[in-house]
């Protein structure tokens, strides 16, 4: 089983925030899938099928991102799996908006949900997607206040106009996991 897990916050005030873009990308994947996220397990939102042949599970921790680890580490000891099937899909300040990035292993730099999956799972080594949100334009905003605005309505278009170049990406990771 893959393990893709999209990072957000829940509830209604963060749908459609920065920090988010997991949940956003996640939703968006799974309706090009036909997937149908909406059973409780592993303190998330999760829903199985398939990807090229290959059994996925969406989770959709429900956590809040600074404790995804929990969520994530639920899932991978249930279908005992290791990291390495794991794919993170989440925002990144330090790449500009819509810069889409794969990573496997490496440092949290930052970023909670990360550091919590790491320290969760007991390693690094894992895939990572990272949506490039950018750092606030305003040098009086705060990271905390930018991760937690609300994406524009011009935003949410280029991320709509994206789905089928995330979901390539993720179809790549998926043809390189044994």
């Amino acid at each position: 089983m893959i393990i893709l897990a999209f990072l957000g916050n829940p509830g209604k005030k963060y749908v459609k925030t920065r920090h988010n873009i997991g949940f956003i990308l996640g939703q968006k994947l799974a309706e090009i899938h036909n997937i149908k996220p909406g059973k409780n397990e592993f303190l998330s939102i999760t829903g199985t099928g398939r990807i090229d042949s290959r059994d996925c599970l969406f989770l959709f921790p429900q956590t809040y991102m600074n404790e995804s680890g929990k969520a994530v580490k639920k899932a991978l000891k249930f279908y005992d799996e290791t990291p390495s099937n794991l794919i993170v899909v989440h925002d990144e300040l330090e790449l500009k908006f819509s810069d889409m990035r794969t990573k496997f292993s490496g440092g949290h730099k930052g970023h909670n949900g990360i550091r919590s999956i790491t320290n969760e799972c007991g390693t690094a080594d894992f895939h990572r997607i990272r949506f490039g949100i950018g750092r606030p334009e305003n040098p009086h905003v705060s990271v905390s206040d930018h991760v937690l605005s609300n994406f524009t309505g011009e935003e949410f278009s280029k991320i709509d106009d994206m789905s089928s170049d995330f979901d390539e990406i993720i179809r790549e990771i998926i043809s390189q996991i044994d």
